[in-house]
């Protein structure tokens, strides 16, 4: 305890003798503590029909947020997260799903990402035939 109460007062001494000359208006204010030890990875995904999303009305939307656990509104938001993690945040390296037949019906969906994965900007924008070819790409993060 008596070291506890010495290693106090010597950080409340060091502190003042730093800061006093601060006071008044050249006081600068504290910065903002981090909310978490984990890189914020939060995403809003959006599915329409049409040839890009620029001419297309999203139809669903989903927010996927994987730091520090799984949420949002996707179905599967932990099998998801799980997916993107594999693949390193790159929705290209997601899986193809081979078991999956599909029609050459052409009937175009794009799907939409927006946010952020680990810390970094996200915007990725893929059409694919139809909704079969999207359900095919990866298990999960389209899966909405």
């Amino acid at each position: 305890m008596r070291n506890t109460a010495r290693w106090a007062a010597t950080l409340g001494l060091t502190a003042a003798t730093l800061c006093g000359p601060l006071t008044g208006a050249t006081l600068a204010a504290p910065a903002a503590a981090p909310a978490s030890l984990y890189a914020p990875s939060a995403l809003v995904l959006t599915t329409g029909h049409g040839e890009s999303a620029a001419l297309t009305t999203p139809e669903r939307a989903v927010t996927l947020s994987c730091a520090p656990t799984a949420s949002g509104t996707h179905p599967a938001p932990a099998q998801a997260c799980a997916e993107l993690r594999l693949a390193d945040g790159d929705f290209n390296a997601l899986d193809v799903r081979d078991d999956v037949m599909c029609t050459k019906e052409y009937n175009p969906v794009v799907v939409t990402v927006d946010g952020v994965w680990r810390g970094q900007r996200v915007s990725y924008e893929r059409t694919f035939a139809n909704e079969c070819v999207k359900t095919s790409f990866g298990v999960s993060v389209f899966a909405f």
